[in-house]
């Protein structure tokens, strides 16, 4: 059974009944609970509106007017229970019925509202429980071995590694101990000496944890202590602590544990030092407080032996807690928290110090600084890696290989059109640019809809009508299609492009343009340079590597003078578009601001060694957070957020290529309104490319396929960069005859038709 919660703090479930009945349904929204309770100025319970009561008092009331009183609508016979009733009582009551319940004192007035326990509670602005990220505790506990400079640095070290709460412990040694904590007495055996020696010299005032607690918020923590008797839950209390921490000797003191439900706020409980039994029993005890509570599996020893961990009894932990659960380590190193998250674990608290040789036994099991950061790196990791289960599906950068390494069923000779497949007809080659061979039987027997020249691919249009042919567009931007040079023919006569954009590839840098382009082409012409060069060289004109980068540098001054000689082949007067990515990758993780500057002035440095002569306009493209190479996924640091780009724009006379399925992306990384990243970029947008995108990563998606809001896209391009030319670029696009392109077309065609032009002030 799950546990019953008790609401101490229930203002969101009550309303005065002088207030009004519009007030009353905007708490029942808040809520979420789908009811409200109504009270007298002296707080006693007056009835109840839920959804069905108001939708009752819609039907028989003549003029509706929902500045009437709440109680012209509520319903006076309201169920509820005596403050004190045990949660298997109110478990009877809770049904899908009341899916809530007032508790009441002596004087009918409300104290506290039981609703049943959920999956998952709240402290602060983080959830915490099944799908959420692991909460992740920093303990500083008394590792500032009694001096708030070092705690103030260790709350920085937490904050700087990108934990969630930084944790201490407040004491009032009088009441906690029997000798009043007085170390010299000698009556104490040697461990409690010993450790009453430690808490006298190394704790914080009340005040200047106070300070700590403050500070820690101010640095975007949330601030957690352990409190050790009642006066300091109660000082802990009138602070405003959002959550305790309940620590592993006290899980069995059930009247500490009484008094720290009665606040009505989420507890998050170790269970070190605990038999089962005992864990049983303190269960039992937290749902019968109505707890919102949290388990951690613990073992407390300093430090713990890797063997006695124990990390499968999270499981078992789980099933009895009906809570979540999380780990507490007291072990050396790193691994231990991120094996627990991969175990699901959704909280995680471990010890942090400045220095491990500072007095003190906690310092001994605590992580650096560094090491810190490194575990919370991992964490995360584990966590993107755990995925959400379910059906598997292709990602990105297994596309990307299985278009290079798979296999696709091919025509083994020429086939005319009409003509019954049969067996013989199909053998399987690579690339896996069409069906996959596992999608033979569907092919036979069927009839060619086309000639299929030999080697031919065999696509998923040979067995249901196209998705779309080409016809005659109408935008009001010049537009074309990605090509290489032996698309260029086919695709200019199939439809009425402006332009094409030829993606270069380096071996296409070796070819005789007399041959390939003989004749002049009645077309505007867009360049993409090549990102990948001969002997496995990326392009990067930002490196601090001065040989990689004058390397690159001269390839991309090869790719220009192509580019001028493609520019007098084609209807292109003013200087030819060359998009090209710039570079400024890095392998392990994104560069902050500060580490991005050399970057950006090694760019400007290689950029005024290119010379273009006035015939090449060098826009570098927008990239997204994680850009797909043949190398494999990286970190991209340039061109991403739009401050950098429209400075850089601004400060550089520049203009770019916004490739919007790029910069959709680096907004949901960066959790940044794509509007605003369209409004800032569109006014130095030389030239688009369209696709659709989706979460942080799935780019090149087809039009409508993805989050982009093509409508609004085309009416900022009407408002901002009329005269920019686009393309499609949608992964894979260019198969079938340019299926994908046309496709794209007829959807951009149809966003474009239905947008209306906007204004400045809008």
């Amino acid at each position: 059974m799950k546990g019953i919660q008790i609401e101490r703090n229930f203002t969101q479930f009550v309303v005065f009944a002088e207030d009004s009945i519009l007030s009353a349904l905007s708490k029942i929204t808040a809520n979420q609970s789908r009811l409200i309770f109504v009270v007298s100025e002296a707080g006693i319970l007056q009835g109840v509106l839920t959804d069905g009561d108001f939708r009752r008092w819609i039907a028989t009331c003549g003029d509706i007017d929902l500045n009437q009183p709440v109680t012209a609508a509520m319903n006076p016979d309201c169920k509820s229970a005596a403050e004190g009733t045990s949660a298997a009582e109110l478990a009877t009551v809770l049904t899908s019925r009341i899916i809530a319940l007032p508790l009441l004192d002596s004087h009918g007035r409300i104290v506290a509202v039981a609703i049943r326990a959920t999956d998952g509670l709240q402290i602060g602005n983080r959830k915490i429980g099944l799908g959420e990220p692991s909460f992740v505790i920093a303990e500083i506990g008394n590792n500032h071995n009694g001096k708030l400079e070092i705690a103030l640095q260790l709350i920085d070290a937490a904050h700087a590694a990108g934990v969630d709460c930084a944790k201490f412990q407040m004491r009032d040694m009088s009441r906690l101990y029997g000798n009043a904590g007085k170390s010299d007495d000698l009556a104490s055996d040697l461990g409690t000496q010993y450790t009453l020696d430690l808490l006298e010299r190394f704790q914080l005032t009340d005040d200047e944890l106070f300070r700590c607690f403050d500070y820690a918020a101010e640095r975007g923590l949330i601030p957690l202590c352990t409190p050790w008797d009642e006066t300091s839950l109660d000082k802990l209390n009138r602070w405003g602590m959002e959550a305790f921490k309940v620590a592993s000797a006290d899980f069995t003191n059930h009247a500490l544990i009484s008094q720290l439900a009665a606040t009505g706020k989420p507890l998050i409980c170790s269970t070190g030092m605990a038999n089962e039994l005992e864990i049983r029993s303190g269960i039992k005890h937290l749902q019968q407080e109505g707890a919102t509570y949290v388990l951690l599996h613990c073992n407390s020893t300093y430090p713990t032996p890797f063997k006695d961990v124990n990390l499968r009894y999270l499981d078992r932990l789980r099933e009895l807690a009906e809570a979540p659960v999380g780990y507490s380590g007291h072990e050396r190193g790193i691994e231990v928290p991120i094996a627990a998250v991969a175990l699901g674990a959704s909280v995680v608290e471990k010890h942090i110090t400045l220095d491990r040789s500072m007095e003190g036994n906690d310092h001994k099991v605590s992580l650096l600084p560094d090491e810190f950061a490194q575990m919370m790196q991992g964490i995360r990791r584990v966590e993107e890696s755990m995925g959400k289960g379910g059906e598997r599906s292709i990602s990105q950068g297994e596309m990307m290989n299985r278009e290079v390494l798979a296999k696709s069923l091919v025509a083994a000779s020429d086939i005319p059109a009409g003509t019954e497949i049969t067996e013989s007809m199909i053998r399987i080659q690579s690339p896996g640019q069409g069906l996959q061979p596992n999608r033979l039987p569907e092919l036979i027997g069927r009839r060619l809809p086309t000639n299929k020249a030999q080697g031919d691919v065999f696509f998923p249009s040979d067995l249901d009508a196209p998705a779309a042919e080409p016809k005659r567009y109408q935008f009001a931007q010049p537009f074309g299609l990605p090509v290489r040079y032996h698309d260029i023919k086919t695709f200019s006569q199939s439809s009425n492009l402006d332009l094409v954009e030829i993606h270069l590839s380096y071996k296409d840098l070796e070819v005789d343009l007399e041959q390939v382009l003989p004749d002049l082409q009645d077309l505007g012409l867009v360049i993409h340079a090549p990102e990948l060069f001969a002997g496995d060289h990326t392009l990067d004109l930002c490196t601090a590597d001065q040989d990689y980068r004058d390397h690159s540098v001269m390839e991309l001054q090869r790719v220009i003078n192509i580019s001028r000689d493609l520019r007098r082949r084609f209807n292109c007067p003013d200087p030819v578009l060359l998009v090209t990515n710039v570079g400024g990758f890095s392998e392990h993780r994104h560069l902050d601001r500060s580490e991005k500057l050399p970057l950006r002035e090694r760019l400007i440095e290689s950029l005024t060694k290119l010379k273009t002569e006035g015939e090449v306009e060098i826009i570098p493209q927008t990239m997204p957070p994680f850009p797909w190479h043949f190398g494999g996924q990286r970190f991209h640091n340039l061109f991403v957020d739009s401050e950098f780009i429209a400075n850089f724009c601004k400060e550089q006379s520049m203009r770019v290529c916004l490739d919007v399925s790029h910069s959709k992306l680096a907004c949901n990384y960066l959790h940044a309104p794509f509007r605003e990243f369209l409004n800032s970029i569109l006014p130095f947008t030389a030239h688009l490319h369209l696709a659709d995108a989706k979460d942080v990563d799935g780019e090149g998606l087809q039009i409508q396929d993805g989050e982009i809001d093509w409508v609004q896209l085309f009416e900022l391009i009407h408002l901002h960069c009329p005269s920019a030319s686009f393309i499609p670029e949608i992964w894979q696009g260019h198969k079938n005859s340019g299926e994908g392109a046309w496709l794209a077309l007829e959807r951009l065609e149809l966003s474009a038709r239905q947008s209306q032009p906007v204004s400045l002030a809008r």
